[in-house]
């Protein structure tokens, strides 16, 4: 016998974690092929300014949904340095 309300709550949290799963593993497909792209092109893992530009916007967006944009960009960041890692690996570099 449980909290009910709590369950709700529990499985909305599951149900949410869930489509984050889905959704970033969309993203590292899309982020794998560009680093195809730029391995074949000879443009490079990293991008500053469009990485900049992401973090700003999602900063905006963030503050927008009254989110934590300190949290966001932690975030955004994790995510864009394992992006250029695998970038980095499909170019035959290393890691930075």
């Amino acid at each position: 016998m449980g909290d009910d309300v709590l369950q709700g709550y529990r499985q909305s949290i599951d149900n949410i974690d869930a489509a984050l799963v889905h959704l970033l593993a969309e993203r590292f497909k899309v982020t794998q092929a560009v680093g195809r792209h730029k391995a074949t092109t000879g443009l490079p893992a990293a991008d500053p300014g469009r990485e900049e530009h992401q973090i700003a916007r999602l900063r905006r967006l963030a503050e927008d949904a009254q989110l934590d944009p300190e949290f966001s960009e932690k975030f955004l960041r994790f995510i864009i340095d394992e992006v250029i890692r695998h970038h980095q690996r499909q170019q035959g570099g290393t890691a930075a």
